[in-house]
C-alpha cells in the first residue's frame, strides 16, 4: 500500500488549541484521526488528548489486516467516549470534557470512516468532492428540512450547536460509521476540524487536489489551505485543523 499523509493544525485566533490530529501508520493498516475539543478552560484540549490516545492504543492493539474494520471504528469511538465519561465523571455537566472527531481508516485499497458532530471526513477525486460526512448539528437537521441552504451553514448563528459528541452524557453516542469505499489511485482522504471547512467551500477544497501528480507537496498544501481558513475566519477563527492522506496505490 502506498499512501502519503500530512497534518496540520493552527490555534487560529484564540488562546489555546483544543483540537487535536494524528495519523498512525500499521503493518497493512493506517488511521487518521482529527479531535475537536469542547468544554471550559483546558477540558476541551484534555478530552482530544484522552480520545486521541484511547484511539490510538486501540489501534495498536490490534491485529492487522483488521477483519473487521467498520466494527473497529464503531468500538474505538465507544472506547474513546467511555474514556471522556470517565474523565468528566467528578464535574458538572455543563463542564465536561467532549470532543468531535472524524477518523479514517484506509486498508488495502478501501477506506472506511465514521465520525461524531461536525468534524468531517471528505473523500476527494478528480476536483470533486466524491463524499462528505454530513454533521451531527441542528443546522443539518435544518438543512436536510429543507430550512436552509448549503451555503448558509458556515455562518449560520446556530453552527455550532452539536447534537452528538464523545464524552458528557454515559449513554453511547450514535457515530455514522461510512460502508467501505473502493479508492482509485490519486484518491485524497481530507479529515478536518469545523475550523476548516468553516473558512473555505467544498468546491475550493476539492479543487486544491485537482492535481496531485508530479511534484504536488501534499503538507504545504494542507499547510496552506488550514492558513487559508483561519484568515477567512479572522477575527473570529476558531481553531483549524486537518489531515490528508494520497492513496497511490498497492505495491
Amino acid at each position: 500500500m502506498q499512501i502519503e499523509i500530512a497534518k496540520y493544525s493552527h490555534i487560529g485566533n484564540r488562546e489555546e488549541n483544543q483540537d487535536r490530529v494524528e495519523i498512525l501508520i500499521g503493518d497493512h493498516s493506517v488511521l487518521a484521526m482529527v479531535l475537536d475539543g469542547m468544554g471550559g478552560h483546558s477540558a476541551g484540549a484534555e478530552a482530544a488528548m484522552t480520545a486521541i490516545a484511547t484511539m490510538s492504543e486501540k489501534f495498536r492493539m490490534s491485529k492487522q489486516p483488521l477483519p473487521f474494520p467498520e466494527r473497529f471504528l464503531s468500538r474505538t469511538i465507544g472506547d474513546a467516549h467511555e474514556a471522556l465519561v470517565i474523565l468528566g465523571r467528578d464535574q458538572h455537566l455543563d463542564a465536561k470534557p467532549r470532543a468531535t472527531c472524524a477518523i479514517c481508516l484506509v486498508q488495502e485499497d478501501i477506506a472506511y470512516w465514521a465520525h461524531l458532530g461536525d468534524s468531517r471526513v471528505y473523500h476527494l477525486r478528480d476536483n470533486r468532492v466524491v463524499q462528505r460526512t454530513r454533521d451531527h448539528t441542528h443546522v443539518e437537521l435544518l438543512l436536510q428540512e429543507g430550512l436552509i441552504e448549503e451555503s448558509e451553514i458556515a455562518n449560520h448563528p446556530m453552527r455550532s450547536f452539536v447534537e452528538h459528541c464523545l464524552g458528557g452524557d454515559r449513554a453511547k453516542p450514535t457515530a455514522t460509521v461510512s460502508e467501505p469505499y473502493l479508492l482509485q489511485e490519486n484518491d485524497t482522504l481530507l479529515l478536518c476540524s469545523d475550523g476548516f471547512w468553516g473558512g473555505l467551500a467544498d468546491n475550493d477544497i476539492a479543487a486544491a487536489f485537482a492535481a496531485t501528480g508530479g511534484n504536488f507537496n501534499l503538507q504545504k498544501k494542507l499547510e496552506e489551505l488550514v492558513d487559508l481558513a483561519v484568515a477567512n475566519n479572522t477575527p473570529g477563527s476558531d481553531n483549524t485543523t486537518a489531515a490528508a492522506m494520497i492513496w497511490r496505490g498497492t505495491d
